[in-house]
């Protein structure tokens, strides 16, 4: 085995292993989402006391959960995409195409890693109606998948162009 081949094993297992605890994270919000909603339902109809902070929780779990789930899709490569076009040209077209999707997704990372910083600054002293939180918490979301789709999309750009003579541009064959 190569020393470059380790490497990449061992980055993509890191990587891998970024992408588990983000969908593990969202996993954990969607639950708490649910309970939190279900303790709405119950103090509504059954304590006549609706909690007014659920409501609020909710939109901020919902920011945790749709940016960590687009990061880990980054990085399972499962985001929206159309191949038509490129899936006609040859090769080594393909190649040069996919590539140039990685970068472009990767500097439309570095942008909301650097506008998310901007508004995480802003919002520092704004606090969330209900829960006290800084607005700050909710912007970490954008901030977070920005950090991430430009760590996944931009070293999975670098390791293609390692790799350009060996990489197969055609996609997996998926299991049913």
């Amino acid at each position: 085995m190569s020393p470059s081949s380790r490497t990449d094993g061992l980055v993509d297992r890191a990587l891998d292993g970024v992408r588990w605890l983000c969908l593990a994270l969202a996993s954990l919000a969607l639950v708490t989402l649910v309970i939190t909603f279900g303790w709405l339902v119950f103090g509504r109809y059954v304590l006549n006391a609706t909690p007014t902070w659920v409501e609020q929780l909710a939109l901020l779990l919902i920011c945790y959960i749709v940016f960590l789930g687009a990061a880990a899709g980054v990085r399972e490569n499962t985001h929206i995409g159309v191949t038509l076009f490129r899936d006609l040209t040859p090769p080594v077209v393909q190649k040069v195409l996919i590539i140039l999707v990685d970068v472009v997704m990767a500097a439309f990372g570095a942008v909301m890693l650097s506008a998310g910083i901007t508004l995480m600054i802003f919002g520092w002293d704004t606090r969330l109606p209900m829960l006290n939180l800084p607005e700050s918490v909710r912007t970490l979301a954008i901030t977070s998948c920005g950090a991430l789709v430009f760590l996944f999309a931009g070293l999975r750009a670098v390791q293609r162009l390692v790799r350009f003579r060996s990489f197969d541009p055609a996609p997996p064959a998926t299991e049913h």
